[in-house]
């Protein structure tokens, strides 16, 4: 039984807040609504008068909790069941044309994290499943039981940075031979027993660097984050801003990088007399450095400790 209660601690919101410089009369998006602890706090910023908040979650149980507690604010906050990477089409939907600020806070929430039979952790034995949407097709059991070797290797190493791929695809391979890999407690096995005991040893639970990089592929995390940027500043009113937390160095990489790709003025080669390429500046970045959590906060929320929040502005 799913506990729906999604206690969620919003990380770093006051930096958040901050960011998004919400305008009372403006119109935001949080595209990963998840417990609404962000969202709430936004809606809560926000008039009667003009103002909007639309919340997007992937995860129907996080639409059910975040419509929960949006519901004081009516018509002002609504919430959706969409995957981020649909917001043009859901601005469309509502009748938004242009919006004033998007956050986005990446990766798995401490609710998925924490329910077992969701198949995120590998502290608990359950079934090898790891969607956020449940509407995609997609499992970590699909993958680890009918991925060839090499693709199951290239994910391990490409989203979870996992110097034992190799090692942890072959024994895949050889196991599923036998019998079907069904429950996340047999994966974790099998990635212990392909690592060297002095590896194990030390640092983080063997099993890590597998997991977040099977969720990431099972979700196809890092597919949607730069369309996604790009489509907030389309429809984003200048002076709009977007603030992005990443977990992860493959997360932070992709929103650096939009955001300097969007930054940039003129690409025309240096010895070009005149700007043939017509490239202007879309945003401006307004973190040259990520903001990290105070050390109060990872006193009190452990789980943002790897939080890094990015934020731009629309010229």
């Amino acid at each position: 039984m799913e506990d729906l209660t999604f206690s969620h601690k919003p990380v770093l919101l006051g930096e958040c807040l901050d960011g998004l410089d919400i305008k009372p009369d403006g119109v935001y998006i949080d595209g990963t609504a998840g417990g609404a602890g962000h969202s709430f706090e936004i809606a809560s910023r926000l008039t009667e008068k003009g103002g909007l908040l639309l919340a997007l979650d992937q995860d129907e149980t996080a639409v059910r909790v975040a419509s929960g507690r949006l519901s004081q604010f009516g018509e002002h906050a609504r919430v959706i069941h969409s995957n981020f990477r649909d917001l043009a089409a859901v601005c469309k939907r509502e009748g938004v044309e242009q919006i004033d600020g998007l956050l986005l806070d990446l990766g798995v929430s401490s609710y998925q994290l924490d329910t077992p039979e969701r198949g995120f952790s590998y502290q608990n034995d359950a079934p090898l499943d790891m969607r956020m949407d449940r509407r995609n097709p997609l499992t970590a059991y699909d993958i680890v039981n009918t991925y060839p070797e090499g693709e199951i290797k290239r994910i391990l190493w490409e989203y979870g940075e996992e110097k034992f791929a190799s090692r942890i695809a072959s024994n895949i391979i050889r196991a599923r031979e036998t019998a079907a890999i069904t429950t996340t407690g047999e994966l974790v096995e099998l990635i212990k027993q392909s690592i060297p005991a002095h590896s194990r040893e030390t640092g983080h639970h063997p099993a890590k660097r597998s997991f977040q990089a099977l969720r990431i592929a099972v979700n196809a995390e890092l597919d949607v984050i730069a369309p996604a940027i790009r489509s907030a500043v389309n429809l984003m009113k200048p002076g709009g801003r977007i603030a992005i937390i990443t977990f992860h160095s493959l997360e932070d990489r992709i929103v650096k990088q939009t955001f300097a790709e969007l930054a940039q003025g003129c690409t025309c080669p240096k010895d070009f007399p005149i700007c043939v390429c017509g490239n202007k500046p879309k945003v401006k970045i307004l973190t040259k450095k990520p903001i990290l959590p105070t050390e109060k906060e990872l006193n009190e929320n452990p789980r943002s400790r790897s939080a890094k929040l990015r934020v731009a502005q629309k010229i």
